[in-house]
Parts: C-alpha cells; structure tokens; sequence
C-alpha cells in the first residue's frame, strides 16, 4: 500500500486492514523463527507499511481534536 492509497481509505477501514496485517505479520514472524521464509524483505516491508497505516490513523486522530 502506498501513502495515497492510505489516504483513499475510511478510518474504519484502516482499523480493520491494520488488524488484519498485524496477524499476518505476527504470523510471518513466527515463520520465519521455525525455518527460513524465502524473502526475509517481506518482514521489514510489512512492518513499514504498518507504520504507514498507525501514522495516517494517529494523524486523523489529532486532526479531529
């Protein structure tokens, strides 16, 4: 997901998706300490994108204040 992307969607919609990648991350991460995953990239991207996600929500939050 990119910055516009992010921007495009509702606030509950980022809740639910940031829920939802944050099982998948976990999940990554847990795989990834019983054998090796192919791309360990992925792990960094998913855990950047899911700042994107908490900073965009963090700064709905205080513009709404």
């Amino acid at each position: 997901m990119k910055k516009e992307e992010i921007k495009e969607l509702s606030t509950q919609d980022l809740k639910a998706r940031l829920e939802e990648m944050e099982k998948d991350y976990l999940q990554l991460k847990a795989n990834h300490a019983v054998s090796p995953i192919d791309n360990p990239a992925k792990i960094t991207h998913d855990r950047k994108i899911i700042a994107r996600v908490k900073t965009e929500l963090r700064q709905r939050e205080l513009n709404n204040k």
